[in-house]
């Protein structure tokens, strides 16, 4: 353990650089695959637009669940740095099978012989190769995404900063901002290099990036502040679950008799809350010369669990139903047909340059970065003169905005694909896949925009209300918890794509998601997603009344910091 002299001269400002680094050569790397992946996967492939589609969701569905695994190991046995370290190195490896996917002949089927006819379906050995890149980058995302923002966030939390508050809020926009930035540059410059040069060029890239990526950060090692692990959440979770059905017929004790609550000496924490008070009965004492040790520790912690221990289970489900309706959003962010109706319009610019149809991304990036680096210096003076708040718009506020601006974008893009198929069908494409609608994709550019002003608001007040909500012992959980989201909406996207194209395909009929965009009704499509945002948002205005107010869980955090927040670990290598 090093001293708080030592504790003193590490972390701050000074690591950043190599935190950010690290995030975004990764982002940059992984998002030029990303983009591009769907025509990949349709073109070289040969996948239809919904297999292609469930593909990427499941894919999706992987790395996003995969984070939770990477804060169990961050916070309960590894810490965060050796996490990272080991992500890193784990993502360069599925990168580079990705790659080799565009080298070795064998790895993909060959060409079709009849343009969009004629094409063999992948071998079972080429889907095997194929998944293996992309369960190397999901096993690199479960520790980046993970830990990054809370490893980043450790280098100014465990610091005696006096606007330690403001500190981790700017730190939390100008982050989500630099990631927009890197996003932005992997959806032009990478996208441009896979469409002009080739797909080996273009998945070079990425590999390049990403070893730039694992050498930032490793760089910066003697200079981070390394939180050791201390305990296993899970354990403690299901030890708070197990202990309170053991005890159900017991009687709470009154809240003034602290002995028959078990806390450790010197905790702020001695008798239980009154929320979820099935779940005190795991802290009463019935016998203290039979459960407690001679230093006051449980004998069993299976049956007789700290109030501590109790309260942060309790902080964990009381965010849960507004965590739940987040899933929503996390679909609505994730489709990818915009890249398939790009791809059918017109998007030139001038007479010669040809916008790539996976860079149409770029306006929900730029939109989401301007707004996450100027929020702070220009929003949040105009909005503390409105509300009277220091902050401007309370995380709540800011999740619900984003909620309703999500549904105005579902709504638009709905009337755009409308308005595109009719111009097909005016044109006499109906029956033709290959063909180019007489109607600029620059009408694809607003939905981004409020795609991204609602990402703005919803992601990253989601993610800093799960790091504020949480005690500090639970950062990584916290912080995956967004991404836990996202699988569960990856999950529930790939069973929406096969019951509409399914239900909508019966008796011969076209189905909505036909792989000839200008036959199916995408519009029909949006239109559902629309209909169930609606729905979503007036479930998230009632857990958020019912929630009640914030920053009632001060007390666990103060007490982590007491007994966790100078926990360092000794020496730079992983």
């Amino acid at each position: 353990m090093e001293s708080s002299r030592s504790l003193g001269k590490k972390g701050g400002i000074k690591t950043i650089p190599f935190i950010m680094g690290n995030e975004i050569f990764e982002r940059v790397a992984s998002s030029g695959l990303q983009a591009n992946m769907m025509i990949y996967l349709t073109r070289e492939y040969h996948m239809s637009a919904a297999t292609s589609a469930s593909t990427l969701f499941i894919w999706g569905a992987i790395s996003n669940f995969a984070p939770i695994i990477g804060a169990v190991l961050s916070d309960a046995f590894f810490g965060r740095f050796r996490v990272i370290a080991v992500a890193s190195l784990a993502c360069l490896t599925g990168i580079t099978l990705l790659w080799l996917t565009t080298v070795l002949p064998s790895a993909k089927p060959p060409a079709c012989v009849l343009g969009y006819y004629g094409c063999q379906p992948p071998s079972p050995l080429q889907i095997a190769f194929l998944c293996c890149g992309f369960i190397f980058m999901s096993a690199g995302a479960s520790g980046i995404r993970a830990c990054s923002i809370a490893f980043g966030a450790d280098q100014f939390s465990q610091r005696n900063d006096t606007d330690k508050k403001r500190v981790l809020q700017n730190f939390f926009n100008w982050y989500y901002a630099s990631i927009g930035i890197s996003v932005m540059i992997a959806v032009t410059i990478v996208v441009y290099i896979e469409d002009t040069v080739g797909w080996k060029v273009g998945f070079a890239v990425p590999v390049v990036l990403m070893a730039l990526s694992a050498a930032s950060f490793l760089l910066g090692s003697s200079l981070y502040i390394k939180v050791k692990p201390h305990k296993s959440m899970i354990t403690d979770f299901v030890q708070v679950i197990v202990a309170a059905v053991k005890n159900r017929h017991l009687d709470l004790p009154p809240m003034t008799d602290v002995w028959r609550y078990h806390h450790k000496e010197g905790s702020v924490f001695i008798v239980p809350s009154d929320k979820f008070s099935f779940f005190n009965k795991a802290c009463i004492v019935k016998n203290p010369e039979r459960e407690l040790n001679p230093d006051g520790s449980s004998s069993n912690p299976w049956k007789l669990c700290t109030v501590k221990q109790v309260e942060e289970f309790k902080s964990a489900i009381r965010v849960m139903p507004i965590w739940s309706t987040m899933i929503m959003f996390a679909l609505v962010l994730g489709q990818s047909f915009g890249v398939l109706q790009a791809a059918t319009m017109n998007r030139k610019i001038g007479s010669k340059f040809e916008v790539p149809a996976g860079s149409f991304g770029v306006s929900s990036l730029i939109t989401l970065t301007v707004w996450s680096g100027g929020y702070d210096r220009f929003f949040v003076p105009v909005l503390r003169k409105i509300t009277r708040r220091p902050d401007g718009l309370s995380l709540k506020q800011r999740m619900g905005i984003g909620l309703f601006l999500s549904i105005i974008a579902t709504i638009y893009a709905m009337k755009v694909e409308a308005a595109r198929r009719r111009t097909a069908i005016k044109q006499g494409l109906q029956d033709h896949m290959g063909g180019v609608v007489n109607m600029s994709a620059m009408w694809l550019i607003p939905h981004g925009c409020l795609i991204g002003l609602a990402e703005a608001f919803v992601v990253i007040g989601q993610v800093e209300f799960f790091y504020s909500e949480l005690p500090k012992c639970m950062a990584s959980f916290g912080v995956s918890l967004f991404y836990l989201g996202a699988g569960v909406a990856n999950l529930f996207g790939t069973l929406m794509i096969k019951l509409v194209n399914e239900l909508s395909g019966r008796d011969g009929r076209t189905s909505w998601l036909s792989n000839n965009l200008n036959k199916g009704h995408y519009d029909y499509y949006y239109g559902l997603l629309a209909l169930l945002s609606t729905v979503n948002l007036i479930c998230f205005l009632v857990c958020s009344w019912a929630y009640g107010e914030t920053g009632k869980n001060r007390h666990l955090e103060e007490e982590d910091e007491r007994d966790y927040g100078v926990q360092v670990t000794q020496g730079s290598s992983p």
